[in-house]
């Protein structure tokens, strides 16, 4: 298939071009570069094509009279720079390329920073996916994966926490993400044609085995593991834990982590659903078992053999004490279960730190 990827060039966006790739699927990456860099495409088309990185291409590539850039890896990968908020953009995207499938992550995703800033967050992520499905529609595509959030449960009752717990956002950022999951359930319910997955997935970490793609946010990172991995390489100071008078097993709050590459896969398994099944799809992503932020950072500390400085400081305002995933929905409906442990996201995050100048 033809699919678009909204946010492409991002964390997770960027690891599922290339599982698409790799499975034969032809890709166009729609991506701002607000919060990820043009260079990953020289990482994608290194590992396509086992290439050296410094063969690949230039990393801002020749724009055609289709607005789509060139990147060296012909019909498997096209990209467009640009806004998914800008409808005459999509009309382009859609009316210049076979699109038969969406794939959507282009978002704002920090819970803090949506706490501070939250009318960019309901304008980029509310917004952003209306004017989506709105094209989607008038180009006669009803096929969406959506990138969804643990962050719809609010603070659950229990854990682990299955798709039918109750829904209640404590924080913009995962109110946007609820928002949006309730418009596809209505789209669905007006049009029985619209096949559409959310997923809802717990906290991606790791990178490619290469190294040669992973986590790369702009600025000071927002998430943990990435902040780890840049005081673990002398680049940041210390790293802040959030709390550290949780009621959990060493006070510090416990969340479920995932391999980057196994929650790609999850999504290639969900468009291969959606290709043979319609209706509407709800399920988690995540690795099924909880981990405090000490202990992916004592992880982190024994795989990368580097000391990690860290103080206790306040709770951040909208986070939860324990939140992790049952996966069971997942693994009986697309038959996926996530794969990696934390060792070995742990190890692949800090191969990919290791080769960031």
């Amino acid at each position: 298939m033809s699919i678009l990827v909204t946010g492409g060039a991002g964390y997770i966006g960027s690891h599922t071009c290339l599982k698409l790739i790799e499975a034969g699927h032809e890709v166009v990456l729609l991506d701002n570069f607000c919060n990820s860099h043009r260079s990953v495409l020289a990482g994608l088309e290194a590992i396509v094509s086992k290439a050296p990185v410094d063969e690949a291409p230039a990393k801002k590539a020749p724009v055609d009279k289709a607005g789509a850039g060139k990147t060296g890896m012909g019909k498997a990968l096209v990209l467009v720079e640009g806004d998914v908020r800008d409808a005459g953009l999509l009309g382009q995207v859609f009316a210049a390329h076979s699109i038969e499938a969406v794939i959507h992550f282009a978002a704002l995703k920090a819970v803090g920073e949506s706490v501070q800033r939250p009318l960019d967050y309901y304008d980029n992520n509310l917004s952003g996916s209306l004017v989506l499905l709105k094209a989607m529609r008038e180009a006669g595509v009803k096929t969406l994966v959506f990138s969804s959030s643990a962050t719809v449960y609010g603070n659950p009752t229990q854990v682990p926490i299955r798709e039918d717990a109750p829904l209640e956002a404590t924080n913009p950022y995962g109110h946007s993400k609820l928002m949006v999951e309730g418009i596809l359930e209505n789209v669905c319910q007006a049009d029985a044609a619209w096949r559409v997955a959310r997923l809802r997935y717990f906290n991606p970490i790791g990178a490619h085995e290469s190294g040669l793609i992973g986590e790369n946010p702009q600025g000071v990172p927002s998430n943990l593991v990435p902040y780890i991995a840049r005081v673990a390489a002398g680049k940041l100071a210390k790293l802040q834990v959030y709390g550290g008078d949780y009621p959990t097993r060493d006070g510090t709050g416990v969340r479920d982590y995932v391999h980057v590459m196994d929650l790609a896969e999850g999504h290639l398994k969900a468009l291969e659903y959606l290709h043979a099944h319609g209706g509407l799809l709800t399920l988690n992503l995540g690795g099924g078992r909880g981990y405090s932020v000490l202990e992916v950072l004592r992880m982190f500390e024994q795989v990368s053999a580097s000391p990690v400085a860290f103080e206790v400081v306040p709770r951040r305002p909208g986070d939860v004490a324990e939140c992790w995933a049952d996966t069971g929905a997942a693994l009986k409906i697309l038959g996926w279960k996530a794969q990696r442990n934390l060792a070995t996201m742990c190890l692949d995050t800090w191969r990919w730190q290791k080769q960031q100048a």
